[in-house]
């Protein structure tokens, strides 16, 4: 079976970005929430520092989640298309 890569890739664009900015706004109500998750987030996204921008930068972290989210899709959609093609070829 195929997978649409461009759907696959805009759906973990939406699923990363909301997961990110709920954590993230959940952060700036209760300081004590997500903390941990938000230093992983920290410390792979370049222009989010966590604790620094408030709002501000549950946008960036949230932006570039849904930037991270389009790229893994693509990339996983892709790669079983990929791999769904050589199994049909030796299932022939």
């Amino acid at each position: 079976m195929k997978i649409n890569v461009i759907h696959l890739g805009l759906t973990l664009s939406k699923l990363l970005a909301i997961v990110v900015f709920l954590i993230g706004l959940g952060n700036l109500i209760f300081p004590a929430y997500g903390v941990a998750f938000l230093q992983v987030i920290d410390s792979l996204y370049p222009g989010y520092h966590f604790g620094k921008w408030g709002f501000g930068g549950v946008i960036v972290a949230t932006l570039y989640a849904a930037l991270d989210g389009f790229i893994l899709g693509v990339l996983f959609a892709w790669l079983h298309n990929l791999v769904g093609k050589f199994i049909k070829k030796e299932g022939k």
